[in-house]
C-alpha cells in the first residue's frame, strides 16, 4: 500500500473541528491498514524534522500531533 503523508495528517487533526487531536503509532497503523512500520516510521520521522508532527505520548505509548497547518 503507498502511504501519502496527507493521508496521515488528514487522520491525526482535522483543524475545524479537533485542531490538537492526538493519535498513537497503532491506532494510525490501524486507519493506515498497515502491519508493517518500514514505509511509516521514516515518514513519520520526516514530517517530525520538517515540525509538521510532534511525538508525545498517549496512554504509555507513542502518538503525533499535528503542529504546523
Amino acid at each position: 500500500m503507498f502511504i501519502k503523508k496527507i493521508d496521515i495528517l488528514n487522520f491525526i487533526t482535522d483543524f475545524r473541528k479537533t485542531p490538537n487531536e492526538i493519535k498513537s503509532l497503532s491506532e494510525l497503523k490501524a486507519h493506515l491498514k498497515i502491519t508493517d512500520d518500514t514505509a511509516l516510521l521514516p515518514m513519520l520521522e520526516e514530517m517530525k524534522k520538517l515540525r509538521t508532527l510532534r511525538e508525545v505520548e498517549k496512554n504509555g505509548e507513542r502518538a503525533f500531533q499535528v503542529t504546523a497547518k
